[in-house]
């Protein structure tokens, strides 16, 4: 919804040139084409824009917009042989597992992902 509104914005700013063009006394096929060409050059302005500057998708365990956990810490009393533990988050007892690439040490950890009702984890690193 954003970036529709954004393009909205761009087409009122080349309406707006427009506007300033018949302030100014220009004959109206000069406001028309400084309008249309403001609002093109924008638009296109905005997409080049974006398509530069895009983001890489998160997975949706992992996006801290939908699951609020992520980025919390908890703290970590010991890990069993395969890598998992229960920790206390919220006030409750979680199943959580350490995530690829990290040492299982005892302390604070910092939640990566949640894969259903099991928390990822990685160290903080102090």
């Amino acid at each position: 919804m954003t970036t529709g509104t954004i393009y909205l914005l761009m087409l009122a700013f080349a309406a707006a040139v427009g506007a300033l063009a018949a302030h100014f006394g220009m004959p109206a096929s000069t406001q028309i084409a400084l309008a249309a060409l403001t609002g093109a050059l924008s638009t296109a302005g905005w997409y080049v824009y974006r398509r530069r500057h895009r983001q890489e998708p998160t997975t949706v365990q992992a996006d801290r917009n939908l699951n609020l956990d992520i980025g919390e810490t908890v703290t970590v009393t010991a890990w069993d042989a395969h890598g998992r533990t229960q920790v206390m988050h919220r006030g409750a007892a979680w199943a959580a597992r350490l995530a690829t690439g990290h040492e299982a040490r005892s302390g604070w950890h910092r939640i990566k992902a949640l894969d259903g009702n099991t928390l990822e984890l990685e160290p903080v690193d102090d």
